[in-house]
């Protein structure tokens, strides 16, 4: 057995330890043990983990000589476990150590430095992990870590009540590990907390992850297991391609329980990790007009490369820094609807400056003779809206669905958020036009998210429109999974004088699809806005 602490760096990495000390029957300071095909790492600070040499899984975590933290089932790793050796180095001083995990498209990080017990990684890709989704999973002792959030805790559930990843319990409520996730714009820390413990993921940069600022996928799942994750890259209705490159950084870090500050991972710049892009720029927008002053707006860059985005100011103003150089495209969103886009060049160590822009494809801008909600991109202010991120649709928390009948001036959120064609079909607006109103108009139906190919038909009075085509949209579920984010779309229709009457008016919405099962999976979408010009 072999207890290292010092190193020597390479001049393109870390060199493997060279310096061995007297071995003794547990670690009691920094240093890692390499004994019987196991790395044992002691940061110094209390915190004692082992890595299987030829899978690179994390099979134990103790804290400060207590009980064991990682789940023994199954072990913590990348994707569904990578079954690929681990080897390890130091820095020059002693105080840094690097494990690094090798396979064949794939090197993934796993860094500590003395007398801090915090887990810092990164996961380099040049292509997706055979099982089609890039997730760091840490999979806890759920005895120890009961401090989760019960959207995501399988615990008492009843069974499955929709493939096998969302469950019911015998009250109705449902659970997933789909419910409760954070938008991207919002993912700084999050964790799950015992008796005198606490880990904590640090999600870090998402540059080299897909699916944009509002993108949301799984951060916790409790079953027997309590399960903490990163996921980069998923199939859960994914909008955008898939990035290569390096993902990250990002940490797991562990406490007594409380919840610790993201730490600074910008000096990881110096370990030599593929991928690691130096020279970087930053694109100033000093302005935006014509904006909406009850909606946050988000700045948005995307490539193929690497995803930015930042939150304006109240003028519109906003800096993102720490840009890869390249050629983006620039999205303002009002909210999570994209209202202005442009082509945007970034240079390694350069400013690229943009003076105010004026929003220009705001729907919501355009003269209306009536509108139910509106144009943000989100289902959020209409009935049931803001739980489709939380809890399955069929919840007996949820009022229903419907189908309504709902009268143009009534509160919004009396309009259902989402509509599906074997569950809401045939929702109705009702609404009064004077005879001086009665012209050709046209009605508009903006949508957040499709389910297997749904799209509106409408129909007025005894008028009924075409079916439209369909819109393009990820090929997953969306709306039972947590999510109303796909690819935004509108549905114009256009209505001639004729159907219209003097008096009442009803416009009817159907979800119209050849494809999809029943109740919410039949086909359906989530509803942005309605509008008649």
């Amino acid at each position: 057995m072999k207890h290292f602490s010092r190193g020597r760096l390479a001049a393109l990495g870390l060199a493997a330890a060279t310096c061995t000390f007297a071995s003794t029957s547990a670690l009691a300071a920094w240093g890692i043990t390499d004994a019987s095909g196991v790395l044992t790492v002691d940061t110094g600070a209390g915190l004692v983990f082992k890595v299987n040499k030829s899978s690179g899984d994390i099979t134990s975590i103790k804290l400060n000589g207590g009980a064991e933290l990682q789940g023994q089932t199954k072990f913590s790793h990348i994707s569904s476990g990578l079954g690929a050796p681990a080897t390890y180095a130091f820095s020059p001083s002693g105080t840094t150590a690097v494990i690094t995990i090798t396979a064949s498209t794939l090197k993934h990080y796993i860094v500590v430095r003395r007398n801090e017990n915090t887990l810092y990684m990164a996961t380099h890709i040049t292509a997706e992990p055979a099982v089609g989704e890039l997730r760091w999973i840490t999979r806890l002792n759920g005895s120890v870590f009961t401090g989760v959030p019960v959207e995501s805790s399988l615990r008492g559930t009843t069974g499955a009540i929709e493939s096998s990843d969302v469950f019911g319990n015998s009250d109705g409520t449902t659970r997933s590990k789909y419910y409760g996730n954070q938008r991207a714009k919002d993912m700084t820390i999050r964790g799950v907390t015992g008796s005198g413990v606490g880990a904590f993921m640090v999600y870090g940069s998402r540059e080299s992850a897909s699916g944009g600022p509002f993108f949301r996928d799984i951060q916790n799942q409790s079953g027997t297991d309590t399960e903490l994750y990163n996921y980069m890259n998923s199939g859960h209705n994914q909008t955008e391609a898939f990035r290569m490159g390096l993902h990250g950084p990002y940490a797991l870090m562990f406490t007594t329980g409380a919840t610790p500050s993201a730490p600074d991972m910008s000096w990881m710049s110096g370990l030599g990790l593929d991928g690691w892009v130096a020279g970087r720029g930053k694109v100033v927008l000093n302005g935006l007009s014509g904006m909406d002053t009850a909606y946050a707006y988000t700045v948005g860059f995307a490539n193929g490369t690497a995803q930015y985005w930042g939150t304006t100011s109240g003028s519109g103003a906003v800096t993102v820094a720490n840009m890869k150089p390249g050629t983006y495209t620039m999205t303002v969103y009002k909210g999570e609807l994209g209202v202005y886009t442009e082509q945007v060049s970034v240079s390694s160590g350069g400013t690229t400056t943009l003076n105010t822009r004026a929003i220009t494809a705001d729907p919501s801008a355009q003269a209306v003779l009536w509108r139910v909600g509106n144009w943000d991109g989100t289902p959020l202010e209409f009935l049931n809206g803001q739980t489709l991120n939380v809890r399955h649709p069929s919840d007996t928390r949820n009022p229903s669905w419907g189908p309504v009948t709902y009268a143009v001036g009534s509160a919004t959120n009396k309009f259902p958020g989402a509509i599906w064609k074997g569950v809401n079909s045939g929702t109705q607006i009702t609404f009064n036009l004077t005879s001086a109103q009665l012209a050709a108009r046209t009605v508009r139906i903006g949508i957040t998210a499709a389910y297997a190919n749904a799209r509106p038909q409408i129909s007025v009075n005894g008028w009924t429109s075409t079916v439209p085509s369909a819109s393009t949209q990820p090929d997953s579920r969306s709306l039972t999974i947590g999510t109303y984010r796909g690819n935004n779309a509108t549905f114009t229709f256009s209505v001639p004088a004729s159907a219209f009457v003097a008096g009442s008016n009803t416009l009817t919405i159907n979800a119209a699809s050849g494809s999809g099962s029943t109740a919410y999976l039949s086909a359906g979408f989530a509803v942005d806005a309605v509008d008649l010009r």
